[in-house]
């Protein structure tokens, strides 16, 4: 353990989380946002569902932890969402079992401490097409669907409504870019660097709108070792010392 000793965010859920540092990926960008501020911590795992991530949702979250995440970000339900192997085999979980797998991730989450928030991501659309042309060999068809997509979406979307928790509607969001089919994904189903944007975009307006205290929100949190210091850059007048440590010119987007 390094100090000081940052807030915890922990991005936890499948490839779209394992994945979030690739490609301009949502975890990097929000990893650089919250530099100084607070830890994001990732916790995905490729090819998981909801069964297989209550299987040990007591090691990634344990209750007796020293120290419990401020924040959570879970993303279930695309592979759930995928068809029936006729084997048997395969990530698929009947729509209502992937809402009892939710409730139950999200009350262990809730039960950790009296400051840990939730924010749910609702899965997103995919590219159809995509995904046939990018298929390995080695998988069998991928029966992933727009269809199948939106009803565990809207499911999730209201379970959080029913347990008064945050959700960002992925598969609307992503949607509303009229290019989306074609700039979001890098297989039609994990995120390009725009598809991240998209995402990063939707999570800081529900931590910016929520009435969580203290807040979580990147400008409003501290940063870290802020102090002024006579070590610093000096000035072009050379009458002081500017102090960085909150500055944001080397970001492409200046994030609210």
């Amino acid at each position: 353990m390094v100090g000081p000793a940052r807030p915890q965010f922990v991005l936890f859920g499948s490839s779209i989380v394992q994945y979030s540092f690739s490609n301009g990926g949502w975890g990097a960008i929000l990893a650089d946002l919250y530099a100084r501020k607070a830890d994001i911590l990732v916790r995905g795992y490729t090819c998981w569902n909801s069964r297989r991530a209550l299987e040990v949702l007591d090691q990634v979250f344990p209750k007796d932890a020293d120290t419990q995440p401020s924040l959570v970000i879970v993303y279930f339900g695309g592979n759930d969402s995928m068809g029936t192997h006729p084997s048997g085999l395969g990530p698929h979980v009947p729509l209502p079992e992937y809402v009892e797998n939710m409730r139950k991730i999200a009350t262990h989450i809730k039960g950790l401490s009296d400051t840990t928030r939730i924010i749910f991501l609702s899965s997103p659309p995919v590219n159809e097409d995509r995904i046939r042309e990018t298929r390995s060999i080695y998988l069998s068809d991928l029966i992933r669907t727009n269809e199948r997509c939106q009803k565990y979406s809207e499911a999730l979307i209201e379970l959080c409504k029913e347990m008064d928790m945050k959700v960002v509607d992925l598969y609307t969001a992503i949607q509303r870019k009229d290019d989306w089919l074609t700039t979001c994904f890098t297989d039609g189903i994990h995120f390009s660097e725009e598809g991240s944007k998209i995402l990063v975009e939707e999570i800081l307006k529900v931590i910016k709108e929520a009435d969580w205290v203290p807040s979580l929100h990147w400008k409003s949190m501290p940063t870290e070792f802020c102090e002024d210091s006579p070590y610093y850059m000096v000035s072009i007048d050379g009458t002081q010392t500017l102090n960085g440590s909150d500055w944001t010119f080397h970001r492409d987007i200046q994030w609210d």
